[in-house]
Formats: C-alpha cells, sequence, structure tokens
C-alpha cells in the first residue's frame, strides 16, 4: 500500500497538469485514503504497523470479504523488531504525499511531512528487514528479498524533495555507497527501489541544481539505456521484449514491471526535456545517445500494449475495450455479491466459485492484471493462474501518471491511423 501511494502521488507531482479537475480530485482523494491508513498505522511512536491478517490462514480460503472470519491479527515493527525497509517506503508515501497535498490542505500536508521525518527517522535508527523480524507472518508472500538498504536511500529521496532540508541531501550523499544507490539499478517495484532512486534523484541534476548528485544521474541513464530497443547500453544487459512489443522481466505478474519502468521511461523523459538534455548510453566505447521523444514512444507503446494494442487484440484493464479478462484472480469479483447470494459462502464453499470456467460475475472495472508471463505474448485467461490474472494496486498505480500524460499528448501516428 505505501508503494502503491508513493507513486500515486509521483504521477499527481510530475503530471498533476495533465489530470481533468475531476479526475485530479478523484486522484487525491485515492491518495489520502492510503496517507490516512498510513497515519493511523504510525501514531504511537517508535511503531508502525505493517500487517492485518495470517496471509496463510487467509490465502486457504475463497470467500467474499463480507464472510471472512479469518484472525484479524495484527503484526507491527517497533526497535526490537525492526523494519526499516517498509517503514521506510512509508515515510516515502508520506512524504510524497505531502507535496500532493500542499496546495489543496496545507495542514494536513504538513502533518504528512512531520510524520514522514518520524518514521524514516526510526526506520534508519533500528535498521533491519522486516521480513527479518516477522517471517513468518510475511513471508513468503511479501518478504522484503532486496533488503532495507534500497528504501532508506528511497526515504531520504523523498524527504528531501518534500522539505529541501540539507540533512536529508547529506544523508544521500554520505550513505549512496553503503546502501547501494548503484546495485540492481534496472529494477523498481515494491520490494526494490534503485532504478526509482536514481530517477527520481537525477532531477536535482538535471536542473542545474545539485551536481552533488551526478552518479545518480549516471545510474539513471544506464537503467534508461537497458530499456530502449536498439540502443546501446555500453555493456549493460537489455531488458527482454516480446515479439509483439511488451517488455517482460522473469517472475510473477509482468505488468507491474511494464507499469514501474514505463513510468519512470516517462519521468525521466520529462527532465530531461526541461533541461534540454539527452540520455548518454556511450559506455563501452559507444557514443550513442537517446533523445526524451524516444523515451516517450517506448513508455506509450507499452500503455498502448496494456490497453489492447498486442497481437491478442486484448486490454489487460478489466472493463476498457471490447475484450479484456473475465477470469480474474479476486475473491470479491469471482463470487457472487450479497445482493445476489445473501447467504454465506464458507472459507472452502468458495472453491467452487474459484474452479468454474465461468466469467466472474461482478466486473472490477479499472484493474490491471498481470498479464502476459513469457516472451510469447499468450494469455490464458485463468482464475487458477494468479501470476498472469491478478490484479494488484501496485500494477495499477504507476499507470496513473502515465494515463494522464498521454491523454492529453495522445502520439500523432495514432491519431492518423484513429486508435
Amino acid at each position: 500500500m505505501a508503494f502503491t501511494a508513493t507513486l500515486m502521488s509521483w504521477g499527481l507531482i510530475d503530471f498533476g497538469h495533465t489530470f481533468g479537475p475531476r479526475e485530479a480530485a478523484d486522484a487525491r482523494a485515492a491518495v489520502r485514503w492510503a496517507t490516512d491508513y498510513l497515519l493511523k498505522a504510525t501514531s504511537a511512536p517508535g511503531t508502525v504497523y505493517v500487517q492485518v491478517g495470517d496471509a496463510a490462514r487467509d490465502h486457504a480460503c475463497w470467500e467474499r470479504p463480507e464472510d471472512m472470519d479469518t484472525p484479524r491479527t495484527v503484526y507491527k515493527v517497533d526497535a526490537a523488531h525492526p523494519g526499516s525497509d517498509v517503514a521506510a517506503e512509508t515515510a516515502a508515501a508520506l512524504a510524497a504525499g505531502s507535496i500532493v497535498f500542499r496546495d489543496a490542505d496545507p495542514g494536513y500536508a504538513t502533518r504528512l511531512l512531520d510524520r514522514a521525518a518520524e518514521v524514516f527517522a526510526f526506520a534508519d535508527r533500528h535498521r533491519g528487514a522486516y521480513s527479518g523480524s516477522l517471517r513468518s507472518a510475511v513471508c513468503p508472500c511479501y518478504c522484503d528479498y532486496s533488503g532495507y538498504q534500497d528504501e532508506l536511500l528511497w526515504g531520504a529521496a523523498w524527504l528531501h524533495r518534500a522539505s529541501h532540508r540539507r540533512e536529508y541531501r547529506d544523508y544521500i550523499k554520505r550513505n549512496e555507497v553503503a546502501l547501494g544507490a548503484s546495485d540492481a539499478i534496472n529494477e523498481f517495484g515494491w520490494d526494490n527501489k534503485h532504478a526509482g532512486i536514481n530517477v527520481l534523484i537525477s532531477k536535482e541534476v538535471l536542473m542545474g541544481k545539485d551536481e552533488f548528485f551526478q552518479s545518480f544521474r549516471e545510474n539513471a541513464d544506464n537503467f534508461i539505456c537497458s530499456l530502449l530497443p536498439g540502443i546501446s547500453s555500453g555493456g549493460h544487459p537489455q531488458i527482454q521484449y516480446s515479439p509483439g512489443g511488451l517488455l517482460f522481466k522473469v517472475g510473477n505478474s509482468n505488468m507491474q514491471h511494464v507499469t514501474s519502468l514505463s513510468f519512470l521511461l516517462l519521468a525521466y523523459s520529462s527532465y530531461l526535456s526541461h533541461a534540454g538534455a539527452r540520455v548518454s548510453c556511450g559506455g563501452g566505447g559507444s557514443s550513442a545517445s537517446a533523445s526524451p521523444a524516444q523515451l516517450r514512444r517506448v513508455a506509450q507503446r507499452q500503455v498502448d500494449y496494456i490497453l489492447g494494442d498486442n497481437p491478442l487484440r486484448m486490454s489487460y484493464m478489466v472493463g476498457y475495450g471490447p475484450r479484456y479478462p473475465l477470469r480474474i484472480h479476486h475473491r470479491a469479483s469471482s463470487l457472487p455479491s450479497v445482493a445476489a447470494h445473501p447467504a454465506r459462502i464458507g472459507c472452502k464453499a468458495g472453491a467452487a466459485y474459484y474452479a468454474s470456467p465461468a466469467p466472474n460475475p461482478n466486473l472490477l472495472v479499472g484493474a490491471v492484471v498481470g498479464g502476459p508471463s513469457n516472451t510469447t505474448d499468450a494469455f490464458p485467461d485463468a482464475r487458477a493462474v494468479f501470476q498472469q490474472s491478478e490484479p494488484t494496486t501496485y500494477i495499477n498505480a504507476p499507470l496513473l501518471g502515465l494515463l494522464a500524460y498521454f491523454s492529453q499528448h495522445p502520439d500523432p501516428a495514432q491519431q492518423r491511423d484513429g486508435l
């Protein structure tokens, strides 16, 4: 949830001018829903409440939210049970949210920023991974596999952007090597923040505000080059693309990579455009470079693919277009509503609905599923194949800024083709 809130906020911060008034208000309301919860979860000093529910017990049931009777166990991190990863991401979400509400609700923005600083101080003072402190509760479903170091840099980067306090600038530079700023630079998602850190901090360099962070811009360039088809990346490994043009990374829920990496492409293209700069892909003796427009085209191609411009002509956003997933891996969507079926459906009684080949009775409009998980553009539309059919908030969150931007800046070629 914290990563979702951070990415929704980033979309509003960088591309809020492309939202219509109603859409901007709706987006702020969505962010506030999350930040209100995160404020409650951090209301006790030195404590962050990080999970409600037993993941193993919950996953063993296929039932509606209204019928849930599994334990609502509450888990927390504190000084004795550190969780720098989840705490620092929570600090990032609160700090990013403070920028979103700076004009709309200054008092709320101040409250978010103050809490962000407190939570980050706690995360840094009591270092450790929450999946170490709460292992049986959060693993394997929500394990932090990349360590907590990236979240500390990420949290500091957002606090620096929100507050402009020198202490966070100095923290980033002082901990750049120790916290691995150059590690796994082509990863970005709820677990690994490295590429996002480099793109976010690079804005300072590109705007001419801080040469102090030049190394982060070099990391960002290297990351961007690895995403551009046909561009030499100076020896850096390239991201794979499917025959239909979908960005592909090994693992589950591929669309989380597609949306988050596409957002970074768009954000970086914006920073480059304002600076009149290009991406340098000149490592290894190459002089290749890419323009901001090239980055935007790659990002838009991914968004178009998600919305149906792909070999299957399948929109991976539920309810959008003439063809979209009908059997998504989502309990409330796949089980009959309380209005249609007032009687309780127990934990194991839902298994018949899970196994049914019938389309889901309730349409989860707007949800984006994991999508094709191999390089063949195939999609089974099967509820049991959760790796491809499950929607998540962290898939949707980066799309907020992407869709707003491209709705106002459509591709001229597509306009000519009537797409």
